[in-house]
């Protein structure tokens, strides 16, 4: 046999073999397990296990992701404040999911962990959490598997250093692989949200049960929903919202400025409880194609200035003074 032959049959018999060798499935890294979608008004008897994105979105879940109207200052959104209040009734017992037992804590300030957190986004937004309360991407919010809820957390990105605190509200994930799902916003702040996943550190705060219980006070859930369908929202009562020169010669303090009235409306909401000392009224006011939210107004800019000193350490964040 020739050597030409020989060759020739060598690469056929080569060929062959590769096209009957098993192909190896390619996944996101950080996003190789299956994740539970659990958040859809369901159980934790009820999970399912959804396949993970391989969109690059930074999100967990197919389908999922930041939304299409994303606020302009989500660095303006100030961190959740501690507060004493009620454990829910049911949310805190014993149970199941993907056939493992969780027993929730029953106090707070007495859990500290190191583990992977990924975030979760318009896939739930305006959707019930575990408690019943409706889910905010834009809130400063996390489900953990045993925290107390509601109750609140320190979480601390250990490549970076930042920290941020977040109220927890919800039950997940419930990989081993994953300790917290953080908000997108939350995720936001921490700088983890377009790469899916970092590694924190979760630290439960104690606050101190001899303090006045404060019932969890929600906002209006908004609803963020794709160009081709309506916006729904449930904002109550309307707010007025000022058009550029209808308060022409005053002095106010920017808080925030968004792209979508509804946002605007949220953020303010949010601000209301914050601001309810200051003797000034929150206010939006149009302008440049943004809904911005405004409090005052002030007498002069100086006074103003001394204001936003004031609110910095309240809020987490230094307003500006607006001049209309």
């Amino acid at each position: 046999m020739s050597q030409r032959v020989i060759l020739m049959l060598s690469s056929v018999a080569l060929l062959s073999a590769c096209s009957s060798a098993p192909k190896k499935t390619e996944t996101r890294q950080g996003a190789a397990a299956p994740v539970v979608d659990l958040r859809n008004g369901g159980s934790a008897a009820q999970a399912v296990t959804v396949a993970p994105t391989t969109t690059g979105s930074g999100a967990y879940l197919a389908g999922d992701g930041p939304g299409a109207d994303v606020p302009t200052n989500l660095d303006a959104i100030p961190d959740a404040v501690p507060k004493a209040e009620p454990l829910h009734k049911y949310a805190n017992r014993q149970y199941s999911a993907l056939g493992k037992t969780y027993v929730p804590l029953q106090e707070t300030g007495k859990y500290k962990e190191r583990g992977i957190a990924s975030w979760y986004g318009k896939k739930f937004h305006g959707q019930n959490t575990s408690i019943g309360e409706v889910y905010d991407m834009y809130a400063m919010t996390a489900a953990h598997p045993t925290l107390p809820i509601p109750s609140y957390a320190r979480v601390t990105n250990v490549a970076t250093g930042k920290s941020i605190v977040v109220r927890v509200n919800d039950r997940g994930p419930f990989l081993h692989e994953r300790i917290m799902d953080l908000s997108y916003v939350a995720a936001y702040k921490l700088g983890y949200v377009n790469n899916g996943s970092a590694e924190v550190e979760v630290e439960s705060i104690a606050f101190d049960p001899n303090a006045p219980v404060v019932a969890a006070v929600e906002p209006a859930p908004v609803k963020v929903e794709p160009a081709v369908a309506a916006p729904v929202v449930a904002v109550a009562p309307t707010i007025p919202v000022a058009t550029a020169g209808a308060a022409a010669g005053k002095v106010y303090l920017q808080l925030g400025a968004f792209k979508a009235k509804q946002g605007a409306q949220s953020f303010l909401a949010k601000m209301s409880v914050a601001t309810a000392d200051s003797g000034k009224t929150l206010a939006l006011h149009e302008k440049s194609g943004l809904t911005r939210v405004h409090l005052g107004p002030y007498a002069t800019a100086e006074e103003a200035r001394k204001a936003a000193a004031q609110l910095q350490s309240k809020l987490g964040f230094k307003p500006f003074v607006s001049l209309h």
